[in-house]
């Protein structure tokens, strides 16, 4: 008999709901639950597998086949057609199983006597939970009607999981949502550790009635809310600074276009009139979405995709009433999770929280700027983060390293704790240091200077010991604003700068966007390797309206004090030089115009592309300082993206072959007399810091944090011994020479 001739959802989703009510322990419930789902629709077998920590799918429980196999029979991750339907998010009907392609032969079920199969997912918000079966002997065709039923109390089973219904003693604990401790190793954002509670940027919903009697009623909360989410999106194009076309509007266009899409709405509202509550439905739309992002390739189908997943959040939110994280008092120890977070949104939180933990992001992302200019940890990559956290929950976030420990156990924690305290107790020693010279045993000094993005990092200056600021990023004012800044605003900023710095020396780098840095405001380009195509001084050149007003800001913003100026990722002399000319002009202008201009103008350039390093001699002759950017150049050295962690390993600061390269641009700049420095993430990190400065550097420019422990390492070691041990390295012909130079200090005990 087709099921629906047996009986609708609704009549399944109430005997749920009933089955629920009675008491009991998890597994009498999930008991119930097949049998009542069996006999709704007309099936001999009911099984539902739950997966397991390790991923596996476990049988739970089930009606018709052996029940000594519950809690005994595993599948892994596309094994058989229940790892099918788990790795796929996609339901599968046969109506003769064993000829199925996938099929797995489970003798301890008994199933081999059932020709017809189906099974859809059990999943929540895009993850796979488990994965729901019904079995007949007969071969049986399941309609559509079937397979949508299915899917629906399949979604209340997800529900009921997130809710705890199913927890009891012995094997299902396997079923306790958010109880366990959770780690997950990620990448590094952000240097540091910190301990806290999570805050959810987005949090999630629970819904504990996530079943209706009264349908009529869910739809016009659900019409109710589409109306008010429309009305976001249509206020957001109403805004003034969003007026003029652009890419920004045709964003909000096709979020207008999803918000109002019909075929949407219908699935959310048969949804509805199938049993399920508003918020349910939804959340239904959105697993399904989910499910479509993780298999499409295309970038720009899933940026589309990613719209409606947002949607789906604006809209439970409207129907769960809840408020945004930021308007919400933060604890002290809040640690930030996320999916993912623009700039803008992180500098609304600024310095309340403590870290921040990302499912996806960058390590050159907006979003981890901002968290260095704030000197936040942050971890990046965190699989399966934001599915596994709950609000309030204990975290461990350990920048240094790029992992999370969610919900630690006490020794886990203790361990921890231990460490923090040692990083206090040496952060008290580098105090002691920071008036004192970065001179190493044999009487070399080095300048150490601080990265810095944000005026807030200014009052880092004094404190850390360094006499300068290597390198200010101007980028973060246009990434943070939806229209480009004025000239005004930004040379009273540049001005506030100066003014804090006092005496010590600020190296403004101009504007560099491009690759993943994006300006809300500018037409992205459709390119196939953002990162060595249109960014950075190319944007400058091309468009030099921005590039001459930033020039014209930083000129004013002087205010007759020196300034350095600094242009990023150049390649070729010619790029240097056709910047250069356009700075002298506008100073020559200002200078017509009666303004008043810096006391001294100095125009470098960062060498961030192996190419510059053999430019012609007259690029070192015209640039007054050069600045190795490492972070970029060795990604273009080594041909090793840093955030892909098949390749990452390669990319080593202390690698034989850079250290050749970098000591071939020392001796190219003390040939013509160039003003060298390093600045990039390896330049905080003591023992690279030392091998830079074996290999003639003088001028280190990292993170504030950093500069005391680099300052007490070269303050104990002997520059030329150093030199030696990496000249021995390379004797050998080693790779790297970091095995060596760690050994060669630990011997001595300077390295712990």
């Amino acid at each position: 008999m087709p099921f629906s001739e047996a009986v609708d959802s609704r009549v399944i989703l109430t005997r749920l709901r009933e089955a629920m009510a009675e008491p009991g322990e998890g597994q009498e419930r999930l008991d119930r639950i097949v049998k009542l789902i069996a006999r709704g629709l007309v099936a001999e077998v009911c099984s539902v597998y739950l997966r397991r920590e390790d991923l596996s799918l476990e049988l739970c429980a089930t009606e018709g086949l052996n029940p000594e196999a519950v809690h005994t029979t595993r599948l892994a991750p596309g094994q058989g057609l229940v790892g099918r339907i788990a790795e796929s998010a996609e339901p599968i009907r046969t109506r003769d199983a064993a000829h199925t392609h996938g099929f797995r032969f489970l003798p301890e079920t008994g199933e081999e006597i059932y020709s017809s199969f189906l099974g859809v997912p059990i999943q929540r918000l895009g993850e796979v939970l488990g994965v729901l079966v019904v079995q007949n002997r007969t071969e049986r065709e399941y309609s559509d009607d079937e397979i949508y039923a299915l899917e629906v109390v399949a979604m209340v089973i997800a529900e009921m999981a997130e809710l705890g219904a199913f927890v009891g003693p012995g094997p299902m604990e396997i079923a306790r949502p958010h109880g366990r401790p959770f780690f997950v190793r990620g990448l590094v954002g952000q240097e540091g550790v910190a301990e806290g509670r999570v805050v959810l940027h987005e949090p999630q919903i629970v819904i504990s009635q996530p079943i209706s009697d009264d349908p009529a009623l869910e739809c016009a909360r659900l019409r109710t809310a589409l109306e008010a989410l429309r009305a976001e999106v249509d206020e957001m194009l109403g805004a003034e600074y969003l007026a003029t076309a652009g890419e920004h509007r045709d964003v909000l266009n096709a979020y207008r276009m999803f918000a109002n899409d019909k075929g949407w709405v219908m699935r959310m509202e048969a949804s509805i009139e199938s049993g399920l509550a508003a918020e349910v439905a939804v959340e239904k739309e959105q697993s399904a979405t989910r499910a479509r992002m993780s298999r499409i390739a295309d970038p720009y189908l899933r940026e589309r995709l990613h719209d409606f997943d947002d949607l789906a959040n604006r809209l439970l939110r409207l129907l769960a009433g809840t408020a945004a994280p930021q308007g919400r008092d933060l604890p002290d120890d809040a640690i930030l999770v996320a999916r993912n977070i623009g700039p803008a949104e992180l500098l609304d939180y600024g310095r309340k929280l403590s870290g921040v933990v990302l499912e996806e992001g960058s390590v050159g992302s907006h979003a981890a700027i901002v968290a260095r200019a704030l000197a936040i940890p942050l971890v990046i990559h965190a699989r399966r983060i934001t599915r596994e956290a709950q609000g309030g929950d204990h975290i461990l976030v350990d920048g240094d390293q790029g992992v999370v420990h969610l919900r630690p156990e006490e020794t886990v924690a203790k361990a921890f704790r231990e460490k923090v305290d040692m990083l206090h107790e040496a952060q008290a020693a580098y105090v002691a240091l920071r008036d004192k010279p970065a001179r190493t045993r044999d009487g070399v000094t080095l300048a150490l200077h601080m990265n810095a993005g944000l005026i807030a990092d200014l009052p880092s200056l004094p404190k850390c010991g360094a006499i300068g600021v290597g390198l200010f990023r101007t980028e973060l004012q246009f990434l943070v604003r939806s229209t480009v800044p004025r000239r005004a605003d930004l040379a009273a900023l540049y001005a506030r700068i100066l003014d804090s710095a006092g005496e010590k020396p600020v190296v403004f780098r101009t504007l560099d966007i491009g690759s993943d840095k994006v300006l809300p405001y500018m037409r992205r380009n459709d390119e196939p390797n953002p990162a060595l195509g249109w960014r950075a001084i190319r944007v400058g050149l091309d468009r030099p309206g921005i590039m001459r007003m930033q020039v014209q800001a930083l000129l004013r913003g002087a205010r007759g004090r020196p300034l350095q100026i600094m242009y990023p990722f150049v390649a070729e002399a010619e790029e240097f030089e056709e910047a250069r000319e356009l700075t002298l002009r506008e100073l020559a202008r200002e200078q017509a115009l009666g303004h008043r201009v810096p006391a001294g103008l100095k125009i470098g350039a960062m060498l961030e592309t192996p190419s510059l390093a053999f430019a012609p001699d007259r690029f070192f002759e015209q640039v007054d300082f050069l600045s190795i950017g490492g972070n970029d150049l060795k990604q273009f050295f080594f041909a090793a993206d840093r955030e892909n962690e098949l390749v990452r390993r390669r990319y080593d600061m202390l690698s034989a072959s850079f250290l050749a390269f970098i000591e071939q641009i020392v001796a190219r700049c003390a040939g013509h007399g160039t003003p060298l420095s390093y600045c990039g993430e390896d330049a905080g990190r003591p023992v690279d810091a030392v091998g830079l400065a074996a290999m003639g550097l003088r001028s280190l420019s990292m993170r504030p944090a950093s500069i005391g422990p680099v300052k007490a390492l070269l303050r104990q070691v002997d520059l030329e011994a150093v030199r030696a041990v990496i000249e021995a390295g390379r004797a050998r012909g080693l790779a790297t020479v970091r095995p060596m130079l760690e050994e060669y200090l630990r011997d001595r005990g300077i390295l712990v």
